[in-house]
């Protein structure tokens, strides 16, 4: 199992237990460190005391399961105004939504396309923009994330 289904699995139960919302777990490495990430949620938005809660609740429980034999750093972070949508309840929670769909490759001379979330279906994702409709296979997307409107 992934450290990141690991620690979802023990992580899932206490965040929810608190009335949040566990929206997402990374472990990335940037430069020479690595981050445990556990990205919470809830109506209304997540303050910096809902971090310390979910930190202080699950330190200990990281310290006695210890999924990660090296040392990183842990955070708890808000999942954010412009989050990745990666799950497919993900989609479904924001379909109509603004987003922005990033490629891996160039499609009509474009990697992003801005517009509102029209569907989704077995990775394929479907956004329609000021230009059209478009439907991108799940291999052609980099990443899709809520995208803000000022």
């Amino acid at each position: 199992m992934k450290i990141t289904e690991q620690v979802e699995s023990f992580a899932r139960p206490v965040v929810e237990g608190m009335g949040l919302e566990l929206w997402d777990v990374e472990y990335v490495r940037e430069g020479a460190d690595w981050f445990l990430r556990v990205y919470i949620d809830k109506d209304g938005g997540i303050d910096i005391e809902d971090c310390e809660r979910v930190s202080r609740a699950l330190d200990p429980i990281l310290d006695e399961k210890d999924p990660i034999p090296d040392s990183y750093h842990f955070e708890v972070c808000s999942a954010g105004l412009e989050r990745v949508l990666k799950r497919p309840g993900d989609f479904a929670r924001f379909m109509g939504s603004a987003v922005l769909v990033k490629l891996y490759q160039p499609k009509n001379g474009m990697k992003e396309y801005p517009g509102t979330l029209e569907n989704y279906e077995d990775g394929r994702v479907t956004v329609s923009t000021a230009a059209g409709t478009f439907t991108f296979e799940k291999a052609e997307i980099a990443m899709v994330r809520l995208r803000v409107e000022f």
